[in-house]
């Protein structure tokens, strides 16, 4: 016999960020595997200072503590951030970095649900513009070494170099880490290398990026969870990746020399990260769904023209950005009529006689 009510409780906001930290840990599983477990370093480092920014900021706007730093709200915000930077990166990049997306980003606009933009993504635009060279320490994927010429560090030796900046003896810093696949892509393009002559090179896989493409698929994985538990909608993902699919297409049939094929755009970079975990923020992202549509497209296009044609080589974060400028005027270009009321421009037809 089913009894009523019939109708389930709806989640909070502790427990949908807290099924959002669940699905990224796929792609943090991967990131280990494929990486090394530094980026653990720098999600703890960020979670601490998230909750630590969190509490401190509420104390100084006299607001209660403890259920502020419960709603996981700050630790999504340090783990999008932690998993965007450079797992390499000191310690006082991610402390900075964290520090400046609660603080500035979330807390000087009211504190959640009323900030403009994505707190991580702020964080991440103010750490790749004050500090370019420590945001291109990337670490080199496991077994990649051999064919680079590359040296691996032991958990050991990461931790050394985190906190205190220090090498084994012999070892430099290029000697452990390298471009991203979309920064050697965009390096070797300007040299006037074709796309296949730069495919062939060993950092690459199947798709993208050795290794970067499973940590990709990890986060899609997480992404189809939260699709699964309705925790987004599919018109963001959807769109952003649709789009991003057929720019790059477009691009790919006209010279395949010079512009790469399109699933290397969905698995390199931020791409899927961004169309599942960012984009779809809830309070900086628009709440129609044709405003969805829009904002997500936008953000394909200057994923792709950022990428391209831009100065950095990946451009999720800045098309966030500049989209979420946008998000108040496709709110308000996309609410749905109200029933029975009519607009101001019939409202004064009828008016007259």
């Amino acid at each position: 016999m089913i009894f009523s009510p019939l109708i389930s409780k709806p989640d909070n906001v502790a427990q949908i960020m807290l099924k959002v930290l669940l699905a990224l840990l796929p792609g943090i599983a991967l990131y280990v595997w494929y990486f090394g477990p530094a980026i653990l370093v720098s999600i703890t480092l960020a979670s601490l200072t998230a909750l630590g920014t969190e509490a401190l900021m509420l104390r100084l706007r006299n607001r209660p503590i403890a259920p502020f730093l419960k709603d996981n709200s700050a630790l999504l915000t340090g783990w999008l951030l932690a998993l965007s930077i450079p797992p390499l990166a000191p310690w006082w990049l991610v402390v900075v970095g964290t520090a400046f997306a609660i603080a500035i980003a979330k807390h000087l606009y009211g504190g959640l649900g009323n900030n403009m933009f994505n707190p991580a993504m702020v964080g991440y635009a103010v750490l790749i513009i004050s500090f370019p060279m420590q945001m291109t320490h990337w670490l080199a994927p496991h077994g990649l070494g051999q064919g680079l010429v590359l040296a691996e560090l032991s958990f050991a030796e990461q931790l050394q170099y985190i906190f205190f900046s220090v090498l084994p003896h012999g070892l430099t810093l290029d000697a452990i880490t390298m471009a991203t696949p979309l920064d050697t892509l965009k390096t070797h393009l300007h040299l006037e290398e074709s796309v296949q002559q730069i495919l062939n090179m060993p950092i690459y896989g199947q798709i993208a990026g050795h290794g970067s493409e499973m940590v990709a698929w990890g986060f899609l994985f997480g992404g189809l969870y939260l699709l699964a538990s309705r925790i987004i909608s599919w018109h963001i993902p959807f769109t952003y990746l649709a789009t991003l699919f057929v720019i790059a297409g477009i691009f790919h049939l006209v010279d395949p020399t010079q512009y790469v094929a399109p699933l290397f755009h969905w698995f390199s970079g931020a791409a899927i990260l961004g169309a599942f975990f960012i984009l779809t923020d809830p309070v900086s992202s628009p709440t129609t769904n044709k405003g969805r549509l829009i904002y997500a497209a936008g953000a394909a296009f200057l994923t792709y023209m950022i990428r391209t044609f831009g100065g950095f080589p990946d451009g999720v974060a800045f098309a966030t950005l500049l989209m979420n400028i946008c998000v108040p005027l496709i709110v308000l270009y996309t609410q749905p009529k109200v029933f029975g009321k009519k607009s101001p421009v019939n409202k004064n037809m009828g008016d007259k006689p």
